[in-house]
Parts: structure tokens; sequence; C-alpha cells
């Protein structure tokens, strides 16, 4: 087990198998087939996206480097929370960006019975470490613990 220690953006703890990508997450083309036309596994929809396409993102603790792409991010991972099509919880590598941040936030104060811990500044050797299938655990301090 190898730890890593982040900044908290939405507080919560949750244990979850992990899913990666080392590329940017174009938050509206991956959540769009779950929430626009009822995809149930929530499948990452993003073509570009050769590491997640086609994946079940559903209670998945997604590891990623950053956020990329439409500035309806925010608002997707509100609505995708709000449906209850959300990860387990998003761990980024990098800074998260402030529409990533927003979604997240609102998603944590205004949605009742989600928990979506978000984790930020997680460094590059954890993005390096983590792979598809881990077991991740995330504390309430910000602390990530890999299996």
């Amino acid at each position: 087990m190898k730890q890593f220690k982040g900044r908290v953006v939405t507080p919560g703890e949750v244990t979850a198998e992990a899913i990666v990508t080392k590329e940017g997450f174009n938050t509206l083309a991956s959540f769009q087939m779950a929430l626009q036309f009822g995809d149930k596994e929530v499948k990452c929809g993003d073509q570009s996206n050769k590491e997640l396409y086609g994946k079940s993102m559903l209670g998945k603790a997604l590891c990623l480097p950053q956020t990329i792409g439409s500035t309806t991010g925010g608002l997707v991972l509100y609505c995708a929370c709000s449906m209850q099509k959300n990860p387990a919880c998003m761990l980024f590598a990098n800074h998260i960006d402030s529409l990533a941040a927003a979604g997240a936030v609102l998603a944590d104060v205004w949605v009742d019975g989600i928990t979506m811990p978000v984790i930020d500044s997680l460094g590059d050797e954890f993005l390096n470490y983590v792979k598809d299938g881990m077991k991740i655990t995330v504390k309430a301090d910000g602390t990530v613990e890999v299996e």
C-alpha cells in the first residue's frame, strides 16, 4: 500500500476501484451519454480519451491529471451527482480547475444523499503509480491510500 496526500476540495471518505487516465478529462464528452441518453452504466463517451472510452465511471475512483474542455464542466459534474451517475470520488494529480471545483462543491452542498470526495494536488507520482482496478481509499484529511 502507498499513501498520497492532497488537498480536500469536497470532503468525504470512500473506498472504490480505480479508473485512471493520464490525459485531460473532458467532463462534457465523458458524461454526455449517461446524462442525455440514459446510459445506466455511465460509460465514458469521450472518444478522444483512449484510456477511458467505453469504461464505466459509475462508483469508481476517477484518477486524472485535470479536466479540459467545455465551460459546462461544473454543471455536468453537478448533474451527474444529482442524477446519481457520478464517480465515487475524483482524484486530481494537478490543481483542480475552477469549473470542476464549482460543480463538485455545488453537488456537495445542494445534492442530498450524495458524497463525492474530491482531492487535488496529489502529484505526478500518484498518477504514475495508480492503475485501473487498484483499490483506493480516500480519508477525510485528503490522504489517499492505493492498494
